[in-house]
């Protein structure tokens, strides 16, 4: 039930605050939070190993210091970390 809980708050932060590009990866990690305690949860209910919540949080890990290190470069080229002034197309 908190699972569900957390993926769905997630859900709506980061569907909800899509202003700055921080918030969103906030979000995004609070929604990997959601999904390892529902894995931790169904691994400890079917008395299943759990080396696959290492992996996973070793991903969500790796996922968030490179969300942050393309928030910084961000910062640093355009100024601000507001999602709708980032222009890919831009170089």
């Amino acid at each position: 039930m908190i699972m569900y809980l957390l993926v769905m708050s997630g859900f709506f932060a980061f569907i909800s605050a899509r202003k700055h590009t921080l918030n969103m990866l906030l979000s995004l990690e609070f929604i990997m939070l959601g999904l390892v305690v529902g894995l931790a949860n169904m691994f400890i209910n079917f008395e299943i190993n759990s080396y696959f919540i290492l992996y996973f949080l070793t991903f969500a890990a790796c996922e968030g210091a490179l969300g942050l290190s393309i928030v910084v470069a961000m910062i640093r080229t355009h100024g601000s970390d507001f999602f709708y002034s980032f222009n890919i197309l831009l170089c």
